[in-house]
């Protein structure tokens, strides 16, 4: 419920705390995760900050020794963190889950959490909740190999995310060089481990995806517990990569460490030297495939240029070309003898079809009426010009026509002699 206030009537700083620590109050006892800092034993009582590992937030939290002390995080008698038992090293960074009461010092105005209940976070949880978390960004699809993209051939300018005066940094920048000389790099020195190591490089690589120039961005750590390499498989840091334009290259640890960045980033690389390899090709490699494709190329050319001289002196060497005028002789011979060939053809033909005609007429003539009547004979004819061919068919006295072979005669008949 909202404080009724106004400048003729405020209220008293107690007032105004009393409210507060009564809305603090209402939240109960809670269960809170995040990693350690600043952790003292002074007595019997324990002080530390507990610090979210992704935002810039953190919150006092005061908690007897007995309860820290059976969480295996303070020795007994000791004022100083060691080695719990089933759990990991705490030191600075290591993260727990503590079962505290918020409190708000009305003295003071101070908010801290009272703690009931401390528990580690032990190796195997953790490697439970990256499971689970890589089991979510699976789904969401953020390990697809179509979303990955492929890095320039030559990127103009590097961004570099790593430690400050790493071996890291050395073995990126050395190994780039030495395989370009000429490549450029901007480098962004962050945290690598720690708690403080989310922020910064997810701050780095806000920059560098924002600077125009940048190409590829490559994250590089060297090799290290699984503990320290926790920060590249924070989901908010995996996300970050994810969302980023520019393409990343993941060269967290060795060969065999797998932080979540590995599978979200456009490329893994197994250390920060093969990072290096892969982002930037080597010059002498380059020369010497750009060597070998202009030999290719001079003997493509070489080979077309002579397949095309033996084709011309192919060419060349044939009778038409080697000795054109013999060619048309011989040309000019055939012709010739086709001619003649021609001529005598159809001089034969001629002759055929002259004999033949010759022939034909001679069995014409000889079978023809006049050829008979040339011989003595006479035709008979009526007067209609048809032919009488016995003397029944004509009668006394009828006029007849006697066709012989010189004129013809016209008579009467006068008497008839029938066989």
């Amino acid at each position: 419920m909202a404080m009724e206030t106004s400048a003729e009537s405020p209220v008293p700083v107690r007032t105004v705390l009393q409210a507060v620590s009564g809305w603090i109050g209402k939240l109960g006892r809670i269960w809170v995760e995040g990693q350690i800092t600043d952790l003292n034993a002074r007595g019997g009582t324990v002080y530390l900050t507990l610090r979210d590992p992704v935002a810039n937030m953190s919150v006092r939290v005061v908690g007897p020794r007995a309860v820290f002390e059976a969480a295996g995080l303070v020795p007994s008698g000791g004022t100083t963190p060691h080695t719990p038992r089933n759990g990991p090293v705490v030191t600075d960074g290591a993260r727990v889950v503590v079962h505290a009461k918020p409190d708000f010092w009305i003295n003071r105005g101070t908010f801290s959490l009272s703690v009931l209940e401390v528990r580690p976070v032990g190796v195997g949880e953790l490697l439970a909740r990256l499971e689970r978390l890589k089991r979510v960004l699976a789904a969401e699809g953020l390990f697809r190999p179509e979303r990955k993209r492929p890095l320039p051939f030559l990127p103009g300018r590097i961004g570099l995310i790593c430690g400050r005066d790493s071996d890291a940094e050395h073995d990126v920048l050395e190994n780039a060089r030495r395989r370009w000389p000429a490549v450029a790099f901007r480098v962004e020195n962050t945290a690598v481990q720690g708690s403080y190591a989310v922020g910064e490089v997810m701050e780095a690589l806000r920059t560098l995806d924002a600077d125009p120039e940048i190409e590829v961005i490559i994250i590089a750590r060297g090799g290290g517990a699984m503990e320290d390499l926790l920060p590249f498989s924070d989901e908010a840091l995996v996300r970050a990569v994810a969302a980023a334009r520019t393409p990343v290259v993941s060269a967290i640890g060795h060969e065999q460490d797998g932080p979540i960045l590995d599978l979200v980033a456009d490329v893994r690389a197994s250390t920060p030297t093969d990072a290096a390899k892969k982002a930037v090709p080597d010059v002498r490699e380059q020369l010497e495939l750009v060597r070998q494709l202009r030999d290719r190329g001079r003997r493509c050319l070489a080979g077309g240029v002579e397949r095309e001289l033996a084709w011309l002196r192919s060419v060349r060497s044939r009778p038409a070309l080697a000795d054109p005028v013999r060619e048309v002789e011989r040309q000019s011979e055939q012709v010739m003898a086709l001619r003649d060939r021609a001529r005598r053809c159809l001089s034969g033909a001629l002759d055929r079809a002259g004999d033949e005609l010759s022939h034909t007429r001679a069995r014409l003539v000889a079978l023809s009426p006049a050829a008979t009547l040339e011989r003595g004979y006479a035709i008979v004819q009526r007067e209609d010009a048809a032919v009488v061919r016995e003397s029944a068919a004509v009668k006394d006295g009828e006029r007849l026509r006697v066709r012989l072979a010189e004129g013809r005669l016209d008579v009467a008949v006068t008497g008839r002699d029938g066989a």
